[in-house]
């Protein structure tokens, strides 16, 4: 089976498991709503990290014709169950690929200036999963406001506040996009409300399995990368985990190997990995918030399998 075929069948694989586990929660007794949200978290991250595949066009290994188009419309179904659009996500993430560490992303870190109750609420958003709906509402209200809109939310965050929360670089990104993210995102949208109505779906049930997923999703997009060094190469976490827990997330723990070879897929990242610390004890030394420059905890190196 060649990488594309593969990558397609965990897609359809995935994608079918969060159908039948969305239908499930809305139809559950409650006590079975909570192991299928739990599950709707693994199955919905795995689809996520094939997004992140696509995003970086190693979804199929030859960007170009079939396989290049092959990548874009398997992107845009995996954006779906975000939700979000292909285009967007891909604009963020390659932004984020060229700012890390830098001023604009050092959220664990408390500078002379910060504007401190924004530093903690959005380093406590992300732990709790609030993120990831901040995220899905600012998708969507890109979709559907014209430029003027983000402009504002700019000067609402005011000049300093703008740079520590990375809102001038992601917002300001969002200009260089055309139309057609805009209707990636309402297609994503209409994709959700398509299935809630022919399954059923419930607000319940899927607002029970997407804060799951948004509390394992939301937590590993900073653990990977806090109190890391302050390099844009460099500062990211290879996490020890179980490996059945970084199969479900096609070694998207693998992160600092990531950002050094981000040509790599999935499957070829741990070749390249080098040990790193548990991803139990970074994630429980974000649980004390952003530091002072100086007071970053120390990690010991394990095993990554």
């Amino acid at each position: 089976m060649t990488p594309a075929a593969r990558n397609v069948l965990i897609l359809a694989a995935a994608s079918c498991a969060n159908l039948l586990l969305l239908t499930a929660a809305s139809h559950a007794p409650w006590w079975g709503v909570l192991p299928t949200a739990l599950l709707f978290a693994l199955a919905n991250n795995t689809v996520f990290a094939l997004l992140h595949e696509c995003v970086h066009g190693v979804f199929a290994p030859n960007r170009q014709g079939r396989a290049g188009r092959l990548n874009e419309w398997c992107g845009r179904l995996a954006a779906a169950w975000f939700p979000t659009g292909l285009a967007v996500q891909r604009v963020f993430h390659l932004t984020h690929h060229r700012n890390n560490r830098s001023p604009s992303e050092q959220f664990d870190i408390i500078h002379e200036g910060d504007v401190l109750w924004l530093k903690y609420a959005q380093w406590y958003a992300i732990y709790t999963g609030v993120y990831w709906a901040v995220s899905v509402c600012g998708v969507l209200l890109y979709a559907l406001t014209p430029r003027f809109v983000r402009r504002a939310l700019i000067r609402a965050f005011g000049r300093r506040g703008g740079v520590q929360t990375g809102a001038d670089d992601y917002i300001g990104a969002l200009d260089r996009l055309g139309m057609s993210a805009r209707l990636e995102v309402l297609g994503a949208a209409l994709w959700q409300l398509a299935w809630a109505w022919l399954l059923g779906w419930t607000w319940t049930g899927w607002l029970a399995c997407y804060a799951a997923f948004a509390l394992a999703w939301s937590s590993l997009q900073y653990t990977d990368h806090a109190f890391s060094p302050l390099d844009t190469r460099n500062g990211a976490w290879n996490l020890a985990a179980p490996r059945w827990l970084r199969l479900v997330f096609l070694n998207y723990h693998l992160h600092l190997t990531h950002h050094r070879h981000p040509e790599l897929p999935w499957y070829e990242l741990p070749r390249r990995a080098a040990r790193g610390p548990r991803f139990l004890d970074v994630w429980l030394a974000c649980l004390r918030g952003p530091r002072r420059p100086g007071d970053f905890p120390r990690f010991t190196e394990r095993d990554i399998v």
